[in-house]
């Protein structure tokens, strides 16, 4: 089981960028049952959650980045998604996915830099 980060890039404040990601070797009904989340870890910080999305998509965000990040679900496909709009400089950092557990291994993460 490993999930694996896609997208990200780089971009200047205010402007707006998607990381997706998706667990491979695990059954879609095992992927469906767990409610996903994005972790972010900034240089010199500590892994922080950033969102969390349910099964039925029902929605929890860190109050850092409500009212400007979004995350979907793709159940069939086993993907979540992030969709991060009106981005600041702290919100630079490598972006994962993992359950709200945090017991799959961590993947290789998607780098997200926004400058000033």
């Amino acid at each position: 089981v490993q999930p694996v980060e896609s997208g990200g890039g780089s971009v200047q404040a205010g402007g707006s960028l998607r990381v997706s990601c998706r667990v491979s070797g695990v059954i879609t009904s095992v992927f469906n049952s767990n409610v996903m989340a994005w972790y972010r870890q900034a240089p010199g910080k500590q892994r922080e959650l950033v969102a969390t999305i349910t099964r039925l998509s029902s929605t929890n965000y860190a109050d850092s980045v409500k009212g400007r990040f979004t995350i979907s679900r793709d159940n069939a496909n086993k993907k979540i998604h992030l969709q991060m709009n009106n981005l600041k400089p702290e919100d630079t950092g490598i972006y994962y996915c993992n359950y709200d557990t945090r017991e799959l291994p961590w993947g290789q993460g998607a780098q997200v830099t926004v400058s000033s």
